[in-house]
């Protein structure tokens, strides 16, 4: 079964966005991984499908309500449904290359995409939501965010990338970020090509390449080198 992704939110018609073109769009049109939208705001409250509410304890903002998104979630996914439930939220557990070739390889994806100042906690609690985040910035939605972890997963589903040894090397596979790339010319603007690329020889290439992704590493992430708990990655239990 293909992997299949289930967007849960309030503005469906940003799906698919940029996963309809290149290689991720190419996929979806050959069946290699599905996606399908449900419009949160059809379980919405009253004549005019309310789906917020003033937070209690008072504050600023609004909040998205627990029984509105609960019955969303209820209607487009199954009980029996082994797919993991995401929330994207900016207090999250950071989003990694480690998770993200985990879930790549599963049945596929539920992601919920929040809006206004957050979710009512207990429908997190109640539907077992894991809480994912892209990065240490605030988006108006989850939307952007979901676009973004979904093109980290479905570029690694077998044939969607050209070559499969495409994701091999690339940053944060084997820990390190990825060394330098250099193509044609030979000489530009008075720069060559290192001289280990022009050798010939594989054994020096790859140890140059090894000595420039640590290089590049210790210099712009050394967390990565000496990773500390936050940096571990989810359970093996997949709960972030």
């Amino acid at each position: 079964m293909p992997f299949r992704a289930s967007i849960l939110t309030l503005y469906p018609e940003m799906f698919p966005g940029p996963l309809g073109i290149s290689l991720a769009g190419e996929g979806l049109r050959k069946g290699l991984w599905s996606l399908d939208t449900h419009q949160i705001r059809e379980h919405g409250i009253g004549r005019h499908r309310n789906v917020d509410d003033n937070p209690a304890g008072g504050g600023a903002g609004m909040v998205l309500r627990c029984d509105v998104l609960a019955a969303a979630i209820d209607a487009a996914v199954p009980t029996d449904d082994e797919r993991p439930r995401l929330l994207m939220s900016p207090r999250g557990r950071p989003l990694q290359q480690r998770q993200v070739r985990e879930w790549a390889d599963g049945p596929g994806l539920v992601i919920v995409c929040g809006r206004f100042e957050g979710v009512d906690e207990r429908v997190i609690e109640g539907r077992n939501l894991i809480e994912v985040s892209i990065g240490d910035y605030i988006l108006s939605g989850g939307e952007m965010a979901a676009l973004t972890l979904l093109d980290a997963c479905v570029r690694l589903i077998p044939g969607v990338m050209g070559k499969e040894a495409s994701g091999e090397e690339e940053s944060f596979e084997n820990g390190l970020l990825e060394y330098p790339h250099y193509t044609r010319p030979r000489e530009w603007e008075g720069r060559g090509l290192p001289e280990a690329l022009l050798s010939g020889d594989h054994a020096r290439i790859a140890k140059w390449r090894r000595e420039q992704a640590e290089r590049i590493t210790r210099e712009r992430r050394p967390d990565l080198l000496s990773p500390s708990p936050a940096h571990l990655g989810p359970a093996r239990d997949g709960k972030a």
